[in-house]
């Protein structure tokens, strides 16, 4: 039977991504070769909601569409134990290429290279080599596909990739929703392979808040933020447990960081993504692409010519937003003193280049 196609609706009610997810649905569902189903929006979705017990049934090849960078969605479904190798997708990334300015080949494909499985992992995963204990946990013998729906407005872009996922699945063939009805409360779970009900549901739907997704079935999802750690790129270093003190960071059994309290986290403030050495911190809803999980640096680049006019770095724009959400708490502010990585500490001076002669140069003008 067919490989199951997720969707991700969006947050609230754009009718240009409305009518994308509308006509995906309706193409994909008179396709044979494809179970679609559809959930709310990924980021928002808390670990006991029905769509994510549902998306933890699917034992076969899964092709998740969402309003995320792919980075972003792999990481949101990995922690929620929705696990498989990646699969690598062929569409270009619109998205990376007009507002990330990382040109290497890794992010030709719109899926990266950054994977849950597509390197050697100690720690939690990570690809580095700098963790503390192996990650324990099982993969299914399966390929997880995220594709970012912001990359193309014609619905057939992706129904022609889906497709051809589709005839290459080397997993064997199941009936997802037979599956389904061996398993417990199979009501709660069955509605999500009935995707024209829902969005017929939610079209009726008018008495919801501005920061209401559209309910399924009675679960109303309400708008989140909290950070997601990109296993992939994370060292284990701890720099974002000193930094936070919102108590949103843990630490595991085996004392590998992990987001314990995802709603601890001040809306709106990225700053621990910002600090992170390694970027592997995403805040999914955030403006910035690499903050957001395009494959970009967050805070280094070999020029920035907004610093030789008094911009603040990272590290100082992550200690404002941090000060702003202590003071809204009635809290003292802390600046630089608390947190700071400690890759700043006794820093060795680096050569001079040609930045450091511009800048001399500019020093020496009588402006």
């Amino acid at each position: 039977m067919p490989t199951t196609v997720v969707i991700s609706q969006a947050q609230g009610k754009n009718p240009a991504k409305q009518q994308l997810e509308a006509e995906l649905v309706a193409a994909l569902s008179s396709d044979g070769n494809v179970e679609v189903s559809l959930v709310p929006n990924l980021y928002d979705l808390a670990a006991d909601h029905s769509a994510m017990q549902f998306l933890r049934s699917i034992p076969g090849d899964v092709i998740v569409l969402s309003w995320l960078f792919p980075r972003a969605a792999r990481w949101i479904l990995d922690r929620q134990n929705v696990r498989g190798h990646e699969g690598v997708s062929l569409l270009e990334s619109k998205s990376d290429d007009e507002e990330s300015t990382d040109e290497s080949p890794a992010r030709k494909n719109g899926n990266g290279r950054h994977g849950p499985d597509d390197t050697k992992k100690n720690g939690n995963g990570n690809g580095n080599g700098h963790g503390t204990e192996p990650d324990l946990r099982p993969v299914p013998n399966r390929k997880v596909y995220c594709l970012d729906l912001r990359d193309h407005s014609d619905a057939k872009v992706y129904i022609d990739e889906i497709r051809r996922i589709a005839n290459e699945s080397s997993m064997p063939l199941f009936d997802l929703f037979s599956f389904l009805k061996t398993q417990p409360q199979p009501e709660r779970l069955e509605k999500y392979l009935r995707p024209l009900d829902l969005l017929a549901e939610q079209k009726s739907a008018t008495s919801l808040d501005d920061d209401d997704d559209v309910p399924a079935n009675g679960e109303v999802v309400r708008r989140r933020w909290y950070p997601v750690i990109d296993y992939s790129r994370c060292t284990n270093c701890m720099e974002c447990i000193d930094f936070c003190l919102f108590g949103v960071y843990g630490l595991d059994p085996l004392g590998s960081i992990l987001v314990e309290q995802q709603d601890s986290c001040k809306k709106g403030c990225p700053a621990c993504s910002r600090v992170c050495p390694a970027n592997a911190i995403v805040f999914p809803g955030h403006k910035t692409p690499a903050i957001a999980g395009a494959d970009g640096e967050v805070g280094d680049v070999k020029i920035d010519l907004s610093r030789l006019f008094g911009a603040p770095s990272a590290v100082e724009l992550a200690a404002r937003e941090r000060d702003v959400e202590l003071v809204r708490d009635g809290r003292d502010t802390v600046g630089l003193s608390i947190g700071i990585p400690k890759r700043l500490k006794d820093k060795p001076k680096k050569p001079r280049d040609e930045l450091d002669d511009l800048i001399d140069s500019l020093d020496a003008m009588e402006l």
